[in-house]
């Protein structure tokens, strides 16, 4: 158990930075919605669609590579100072390349006429991004958790104050987000630099170079296809036909309100995702340094009861109660949470709520796969999702829009999943027992669906979540003490 509170702990302080920064971050959305309309909401989606898509061919798997031989402390300097002159180069080299194909790639995320200029800002954005993955790498691998999460919430702290100075002080349009977003990236590439520069005495060695890169290149097509089923859904949702968005919601809405709807109401899946990304800041440091624990295996299924513990709640919570989070009034305005103009896509929320709590049993399944270097399966399983993710948007968007593209995000997190399940089981036997696990996740989600049915026999809205609430909560844990007890 001392070992999973190891866990606990790393996964904590990532937590109350990753919480601090999103509930900061959070200031930004009654800013924007309440600001921009429904179609510059939906450009600025289509932009960070396409930095997120960007971002994995710029890293190319080299903060995965560096957790892996990093690990050695004598060899650490030398990795170092390789990987990051390798992607100092690389990343330039791509800046180049898309700076030459800017006019073919312009018309792809709506950006013409006086908000071209995002387009290199952007770019800028990738740039110091890239550079930074190596260092803050280094301080999960060393857990220096707190300096980690403290340069993580300068950087938010930055991207606010300049977000509220240039839109609200200056004026300015949609650009003024992606300048806050590029000031807060080099201040943070900077002050990281400076934390982890002792590690440049190393050696640029070639062999490092191809060892790295060998590791990982699998994690781009990987990378890619969870990009795919992150954003691919924006891009469909803005193909489509403007007469079939105005027979789905209604005269005058065009397919770029649609994709600001969606992105907006998307914001309130960040619950779950805020979990998952903070257990796996967490665990996959963790994981590499117990890999040779006699226990290791017990260890590891441990750790994914309580991360389906921990995702249940999140889901209920924000499953339940989406309605009443996005009404939240800000304190001393009369904006709410996220603005009325958008609410018509909550809906999606309770399915994107699902594909997270999915994509954290992919993270769990990792670990063996992780060890044995069998990290080629990565890339088979995700351009899977990426396949299947395109198949069920293209077939549900015309009939679903929104919904369509929500369901498509869980059918295909699902699917990554079981098949990582089914193969880290061959390479790595750990006791998960998925089978009650994703029994316990068809409980709460019908438990979810079913708040109109309550309806005919409670009266009370409030008493029905209540109801709901407190029946996912006792599933919940008869699913923890069963399993905990028994181990």
């Amino acid at each position: 158990m001392n070992k999973l509170r190891e866990l606990f702990s790393d996964t904590l302080i990532y937590g109350i930075s990753s919480v601090l920064a999103r509930f900061i971050n959070y200031l930004l959305v009654p800013l924007h919605t309440g600001v921009f309309n429904t179609a510059q909401y939906g450009i600025m989606g289509l932009v960070y669609a396409a930095i997120a898509f960007l971002n994995v061919l710029f890293t190319f798997g080299m903060e995965s590579a560096y957790l892996r031989y990093a690990e050695d402390r004598k060899q650490a300097p030398h990795v170092f100072k390789t990987l990051q002159i390798s992607l100092l180069l690389f990343a330039s080299f791509l800046c180049l390349i898309l700076y030459f194909l800017m006019p073919w790639l312009l018309p792809v995320m709506s950006l013409g006429g006086d908000v071209a200029g995002i387009y290199l800002i952007m770019l800028g954005i990738l740039w110091f991004d890239t550079l930074s993955i190596i260092p803050m790498a280094e301080l999960r691998l060393t857990r220096r958790a707190w300096l980690y999460a403290t340069l993580k919430t300068v950087n938010v702290l930055i991207n606010i104050a300049l977000n509220f100075y240039l839109i609200l002080g200056l004026g300015l349009g949609i650009e003024a987000v992606f300048l806050a977003n590029l000031a807060a990236s080099f201040v943070m590439t900077i002050l990281v630099w400076m934390f982890t520069a002792d590690l440049l005495k190393g050696s640029f060695k070639n062999e490092w170079v191809k060892t790295a890169f060998t590791f990982g290149w699998p994690f781009v097509p990987s990378g890619i296809g969870f990009v795919i089923n992150e954003t691919l859904d924006r891009f469909l949702l803005n193909a489509m036909d403007p007469a079939n968005t105005e027979r789905l919601y209604g005269q005058g809405v065009t397919p770029e309100d649609v994709v600001g709807i969606y992105n907006a109401c998307y914001k309130l899946a960040v619950f779950m995702l805020l979990l998952v990304q903070m257990y796996r800041m967490a665990w996959q440091p963790f994981f590499m340094r117990h890999a040779k624990d006699v226990q290791s295996k017990k260890l590891f299924g441990q750790a994914f009861i309580w991360y389906n513990v921990f995702s249940a709640m999140v889901f209920m919570a924000v499953a339940l109660f989406r309605e009443q989070i996005v009404a939240i009034r800000i304190p001393g305005t009369e904006s709410t949470l996220i603005h009325s103009d958008y609410w018509g896509g909550l809906d999606i929320v309770p399915f994107l709520l699902l594909a997270y709590w999915f994509h954290g049993w992919y993270i769990n399944f990792s670990s063996g796969v992780f060890i044995k270097e069998k990290t080629r399966i990565f890339y088979k399983i995700t351009l899977m999702g990426a396949v299947i993710t395109i198949i069920m948007n293209l077939l549900l968007i015309p009939y679903l829009g929104m919904v369509g593209s929500a369901i498509a995000t869980m059918i295909s997190y699902g699917s990554m999943a079981t098949a990582l399940g089914l193969y880290s089981k061959k390479v790595m036997e750990v006791p998960y027992r998925l089978p009650e696990s994703f029994v316990l996740m068809v409980i709460l989600a019908g438990l979810v669906f079913s708040e109109p049915w309550f309806r005919g026999f409670i009266e009370g809205e409030f008493l029905i979540k209540g109801v709901i609430l407190l029946a996912g909560l006792a599933v919940t844990s008869l699913y923890m003490w069963r399993f905990i007890r028994m181990d």
